[in-house]
């Protein structure tokens, strides 16, 4: 593809706080507020929920500290997406950017910017999802437009405005609102500690390892040993989703300030933050909550009843405002990073030619249109919890091919400068891929939902892959001819 003469360049602006701060307020969104609920239904005992939580921390550290190779072996805009590519193939790289424009950057960004919507229905009861603006029959289809979905698409486009103003205005609110909620959910867990109840804590942590189900109805079924898996598997989707995003550090590597060292630094700073603000959560929710008010909890909104136990009426409110600011800097930096893969596909002539050139502040404007509209869609559709459901088993599939990525490089570039080596190679990343692969196999055997469909949008980009590919040499040719 030719170059355009004179285009601004990425702007190198963002040190190591910045990078933290973006691994960890992408990660923080509204999944800790909730799906410990469906945990607790799944596996049923307080050891178990623990258990997830810390599985979970470890795959994502092992991966963080693993990824830190790859991003000081190249340290460029587009982190997964260039290392997939010169690890395997273009091919192989523009399966993840299509799967992460289609779905899993676009479809979170929808489900944060709900989140932050259903949250602020708290205070401001008229932008609740029953307050219904819109309703219309589309053939046999009820389509419907609620003032829940407004807000959120109206949250998405003014995030997407300010990130178009440059990386310094995407970064001032990033360090704001992921320090103003770290320093939250630290003071809630504080303040659960406190309120500990000796008689609830005994009696979920009596049969702490005892697992099996807790049904709706308050009744208990019994799990045999591939059914326990099975269960521990589907309760990993939630966990695995309020862990992700934590690559978003590596979408960015072009405006990090040495990001050789910053990049892997950023990556395990931020997820051992995050790890341990999650686990210390849930070791509190297990203070003060039942383990049936844990899985029955009113919309599986766990930390609203723990909140309410702590602080009284007020905690409702008090969650929600966590939750709004939460949400609202977890999209911010899911904005801010998503975009800097779309342009460096489009560097490689597999996106709109468009998406690869940068504004007057040297950021990708119309990558974060483009983006915009996409996870508007999504919003609109009310699927987008289904598609995040569908591609946590994909998302796992490309970190362990990622992580895999770190063998292949070693033996077809034995000579290549590794500022930073992974830690624990070649053990670590081998555990990671064991239990990657086999939390994948437990989902096609348990959880099919949660995975064909999410095949099918990856193997979609298979024919998309090739029009594109074509369409660049093309375009080369004539750029030559000329």
């Amino acid at each position: 593809m030719a170059k355009t003469p004179g285009q601004p360049k990425m702007k190198h602006e963002l040190g190591l706080l910045d990078g933290t701060m973006l691994v960890a307020g992408s990660m923080i969104g509204s999944g800790i507020f909730i799906v410990s609920a469906d945990i607790t239904r799944n596996v049923g005992s307080a050891g178990w929920l623990i258990a997830v939580w810390l599985i979970t921390g470890f795959m994502t550290l092992t991966a963080a500290v693993s990824y830190g190779e790859l991003s000081a072996m190249f340290p460029k805009a587009g982190g997964q997406y260039v290392y997939l590519k010169e690890a395997y193939n273009k091919l192989v790289a523009f399966l993840y950017g299509w799967s992460f424009f289609a779905v899993i950057q676009t479809g979170t960004i929808a489900a944060v910017g709900v989140a932050f919507s259903k949250f602020t229905a708290y205070l401001i009861p008229a932008v609740s999802e029953d307050n219904i603006l819109f309703s219309t029959m589309i053939g046999i289809l009820h389509f419907t437009i609620s003032a829940a979905q407004c807000v959120s698409i109206v949250v998405i486009v003014l995030l997407t405005f300010i990130n178009t103003k440059g990386v310094q205005s995407g970064k001032i609110i990033q360090n704001i609102f992921t320090i103003t909620k770290l320093l939250s959910l630290f003071g809630l867990i504080v303040f659960g500690f406190w309120a500990f109840k000796s008689d609830i804590w005994h009696a979920n942590w009596s049969h702490a390892w005892d697992m099996h189900k807790l049904n709706a109805d308050g009744s208990i079924g019994s799990l045999t040993i591939a059914t326990a898996m099975g269960a521990i598997a589907a309760s990993m989707v939630g966990s695995i989703f309020s862990s992700d995003s934590w690559n978003n550090v590596t979408f960015i590597a072009g405006e990090m300030n040495n990001p050789k060292r910053n990049i892997g630094l950023s990556l395990f700073l931020g997820t051992l933050i995050v790890t341990v603000i999650y686990v210390s959560a849930n070791v509190m929710y297990t203070g003060v909550l039942s383990l049936h008010d844990i899985a029955t909890a009113d919309k599986d909104r766990v930390a609203v009843a723990a909140s309410h136990v702590i602080f009284g009426n007020i905690g409702t409110y008090v969650i929600a405002v966590m939750i709004m600011i939460s949400t609202f800097g977890c999209n911010n930096g899911l904005i801010m990073a998503g975009a800097r893969v779309y342009y460096t596909m489009a560097k490689d002539g597999l996106f709109f030619k468009k998406t690869g050139t940068l504004n007057k502040n040297a950021v990708p404007e119309f990558g974060l249109w483009i983006q915009a509209v996409v996870a508007a869609i999504l919003c609109m559709s009310g699927k987008y919890g289904d598609l995040l459901d569908m591609i946590s088993f994909v998302v796992v599939i490309f970190y362990v091919l990622t992580i895999f990525g770190i063998y292949i490089l070693r033996v077809k570039r034995p000579d290549a400068e590794r500022p930073y080596k992974a830690f624990g190679y070649p053990v670590l990343p081998a555990i990671y891929m064991i239990m990657g692969i086999a939390f994948c196999i437990l989902l096609i055997i348990y959880k099919p939902n949660f995975t064909w469909p999410g095949l099918i949008i990856v193997l979609i980009g298979i024919p998309i892959y090739y029009i594109a590919n074509r369409n660049s040499k093309n375009e080369d040719q004539t750029d030559l001819v000329s």
